[in-house]
């Protein structure tokens, strides 16, 4: 471990730590004006980004990159205005901080309160996608954490224009430095050095590939948020309409290709081939997804390719789908249990029952009827933006926005009560 590193991985734990106790007491006041600020020089810098990202995506493409890796690199004007949004939106929240969750009463007269309070500071390491950048730094600003952004070696150019404009609304807004800080070094030791910084750092936020969230799980010593994958699916129930199963079917793989919340794989019953299929493959293939199915499936249309086992436990992250045959609902459930990653998976079905019961059966952190995978975002569910999408079962799960980056403390109000 370079002693450079450390000693500048040292100095950003100690800021933070300060840095999160002053937040602790910040007024909401002050937190969404610094948010508000954040919002505004994005959208003043935004060819200042665009062009930073140009530097990296041309480096990406220099390396090999993926397309799906190039897309979610990628940012334009309607990419960063959505950062933006996603920035006024979250100051627009409740705070979470301090809110009273739960009171009561003691016969003794004691009065009892479990009372929303930040996690401390908040490390978050990160691959491809600048935007975590503002959308981790503005949701633990919001929840009065202070934040350590360690970004991918790919995304170096443009997460630092991004965290530049952060960091002007600190300064304005008269909040420390320390709130939000960025790794200012692609070095990989600082990730190792961030795993093991328990005496500034209380959580951290893995997101990425596969590689570096069992790193993460791997080497941590601080508690994390899980995000491994995100092998989402689509099951069409026999008793939906053709038409929607079709809409969403293609959305949920087609309109994002790169994101967690994509569709890997489509269940559909055996008794909905022969109504339902046939327009689905037509959609996916007009899209420009490749289609693999097993035997059942090839036998009806010569343009799937050949599904074999580690089919169904791939994350494409690209213009692929596999697709399986299913015998009713049970099976379906089944099949995503054993295959899937507890993300997001959805099923299409008219019958009320049947829907019920996938809910109630998937293991995923979010559980879809008749809608797109797509959906499985923080600022689609009103949190106006997340920090990821979290499959453990610890805490925090699904997306996770500013109440989930709080704990919470008991208040404990007397009279001059003393315990016999």
């Amino acid at each position: 471990m370079s002693k450079t590193v450390t000693k500048i991985m040292r100095d950003i734990g100690k800021e933070a730590k300060d840095a999160a106790q002053v937040l602790a007491n910040s007024s909401t006041e002050a937190k969404n004006h610094a948010i508000k600020i954040a919002a505004s020089s994005l959208r003043d810098n935004m060819e200042k980004i665009i062009q930073a990202n140009d530097k990296d995506i041309e480096e990406g493409k220099q390396k090999g990159l993926t397309p799906a890796m190039l897309d979610r690199l990628e940012l334009n004007r309607e990419r960063i205005n959505s950062m933006a949004d996603g920035l006024d939106a979250i100051s627009g929240l409740s705070d979470p901080v301090g809110r009273i969750i739960d009171s009561w009463k003691q016969p003794n007269g004691l009065s009892i309160s479990r009372v929303g309070v930040p996690l401390g500071v908040i490390g978050v390491i990160y691959e491809s996608r600048p935007n975590v950048t503002a959308d981790a730094g503005g949701l633990c600003l919001k929840s009065g954490n202070a934040s350590i952004l360690r970004g991918g070696s790919e995304s170096f150019h443009s997460s630092s224009a991004i965290f530049d404009c952060l960091e002007f609304a600190l300064e304005v807004a008269e909040l420390p430095a320390g709130a939000i800080q960025m790794v200012p070094t692609k070095d990989r030791a600082a990730v190792g050095e961030m795993l093991t910084m328990t005496d500034f750092i209380d959580v951290i936020v893995p997101r990425g590939g596969r590689s570096l969230v069992e790193r993460v799980q791997t080497e941590a010593k601080i508690p994390i948020f899980a995000h491994l994958e995100g092998i989402c699916h689509t099951y069409v129930n026999v008793d939906s309409s053709p038409d929607m199963a079709c809409d969403i079917v293609l959305n949920a793989k087609m309109r994002r290709t790169g994101i967690c919340g994509a569709t890997e794989t489509l269940l559909i019953d055996h008794e909905a081939v022969g109504t339902h299929l046939a327009p689905i493959l037509d959609a996916l293939d007009q899209a420009g997804c490749e289609i693999r199915g097993e035997a059942e499936i090839r036998a009806l249309d010569d343009r799937v390719f050949t599904a074999d086992e580690a089919d169904w436990d791939t994350e494409y992250l690209d213009s692929i789908i596999s697709i399986r045959v299913v015998n009713g609902v049970e099976e379906a459930i089944d099949h995503i249990n054993h295959h899937g990653t507890e993300h997001t998976d959805a099923i299409v079905t008219n019958d009320v029952d049947i829907a019920e019961f996938f809910l109630r059966g998937v293991n995923s952190a979010i559980a879809v009827h008749n809608a797109s995978t797509q959906f499985a975002d923080g600022g689609e569910f009103g949190m106006g933006a997340e920090i990821g999408i979290s499959t453990g079962k610890m805490h925090a799960r699904g997306p996770v926005g500013v109440e989930q980056l709080t704990t919470f403390k008991y208040i404990v109000r007397g009279d001059g009560q003393t315990r016999p």
